[in-house]
């Protein structure tokens, strides 16, 4: 057994009060299998990682069962100006807001529109005759351009399999000619540019054969635009984010809220050299669908729970059961080629969904699980992911943007798990 003073200082100094509206009503570990002693070793852990100055601080949201059962903020918000963290503090989600552009889309799938076979060229049709590069044999240089074999679908958006890649995550001619990012690509260019250049730009891969990280939800964001006649900021708010109450969560953060902003460590504990995050309080050119929402841990709790519930949270139904299901299955036939350890090495081994990665199998991947968990994290550090076998969903929300993250998604996965006893 744990003593009680483990306990007491493992929930002491670095563990602030819950000022955010809790996102589920609370419920006691015990009461839907889980130990209130083994969750004490969370603080533990956490705060060592705080003291060590890995870590600015963080805020870690944990639901069973329908009920919130751990609802704690770590360490510092701005630990330079020793302000505590809270749980409503605000963070960049970065790639988290990929899930949130694919329930959008998804949406509109419901209503009979931007169909999974639909190429991308009915709303855009500069897609149309899309190139892909061949490259030499050190892929270094660009030797010619061939004809897609076929046209890049809406599938594909969700899927990460376009072929238009993030130029940050490679060296190749080809990475050297997309923009480095979704964030960075909205700071350069307007949505109609943005879009020119994806068609412009040459292909990695034939559509639909590999999985590589890139731009498909950026150009599904817009598309979703398009067809609803709203910003995507507009329309999440008016068919996800409010419905939800999901009050938290923009694209723009309303200088009110500026303040409540979590800070990164000035320099990154892994490499030593200075860092630093864009804060989302002035717009973009476009509001990418694959990078730039801010949110806290308890609105994001509200939408993991929203599709660990099969669409509907809250007595709101943003999904119909069959669409979440179809959503979270595995849309990587066995002759895709599977490169998710380029997007997070975490999730190595993971199929894929619409918008998020989906385990296909025990053992093998790095975290531990069930078959059928899903799950997309934030290259800010943040994570999340809901467990349907276990009726578990769990939002951590840290900026630790360096490679640092990856031992956390790792260290928080097991520090919940082991907290499972029934």
């Amino acid at each position: 057994m744990l003593r009680k003073s483990l306990i007491a200082g493992a929930l002491a100094l670095f563990t602030g009060a819950a000022f955010a509206a809790d996102p589920a009503p609370r419920g006691k570990p015990e009461d839907v299998g889980m130990s209130s002693e083994r969750l004490a070793l969370i603080a533990a852990a956490v705060n060592a990682e705080i003291a060590k100055d890995q870590l600015p601080g963080a805020v870690l949201a944990i639901a069973r069962r329908g009920k919130l059962v751990y609802f704690e903020a770590f360490g510092y918000r701005d630990k330079a100006a020793n302000i505590p963290m809270t749980t409503d503090s605000i963070f960049n989600i970065a790639s988290m807001t990929k899930p949130n552009a694919a329930v959008a889309g998804l949406q509109m799938l419901e209503q009979g529109k931007l169909t999974m076979d639909e190429p991308v060229s009915r709303t855009f049709p500069s897609f149309a005759r899309m190139q892909v590069a061949v490259m030499d044999d050190k892929r270094e240089n660009i030797v010619n351009r061939v004809a897609a074999n076929r046209q890049i679908t809406i599938q594909d958006l969700y899927r990460h399999t376009s072929g238009m890649i993030y130029g940050g995550r490679g060296a190749t001619a080809v990475h050297k000619m997309f923009p480095e990012g979704s964030s960075q690509a909205s700071l350069s260019m307007t949505g109609d540019e943005f879009i020119a250049q994806m068609a412009a730009t040459p292909l990695l891969w034939q559509p639909g054969s590999t999985w590589d990280y890139g731009f498909g939800l950026d150009v599904l964001g817009l598309a979703v635009e398009k067809t609803s006649g709203l910003k995507l900021p507009d329309y999440l708010q008016r068919n996800v984010w409010t419905p939800l109450g999901m009050t938290d969560t923009h694209f723009v953060v309303p200088a009110d809220k500026a303040g409540r902003y979590a800070k990164p460590l000035p320099i990154d504990p892994e490499t030593k050299q200075p860092q630093a995050m864009r804060q989302l309080t002035s717009p973009a050119k476009f509001d990418c669908g694959g990078g730039c929402m801010a949110s806290t841990a308890g609105d994001y709790m509200r939408f993991a729970m929203m599709l660990l519930n099969k669409g509907t949270y809250g007595g709101q139904r943003i999904l119909g059961r069959k669409t979440v299901e179809f959503m979270t299955s595995n849309h990587l036939a066995p002759d895709v080629k599977n490169l998710l350890v380029n997007g997070d090495p975490t999730r190595a081994d993971y199929g894929f969904g619409l918008g998020v990665a989906v385990r296909t199998q025990p053992g093998v991947v790095r975290l531990i699980g069930s078959i059928g968990d899903f799950s997309w994290p934030g290259a800010s550090g943040t994570n999340w992911w809901a467990d349907p076998k276990e009726e578990l969903a769990v939002v951590w929300m840290a900026h630790s943007p360096g490679s640092v993250r990856w031992k956390y998604r790792q260290m928080i996965n097991a520090l919940v798990y082991q907290a499972l006893v029934d």
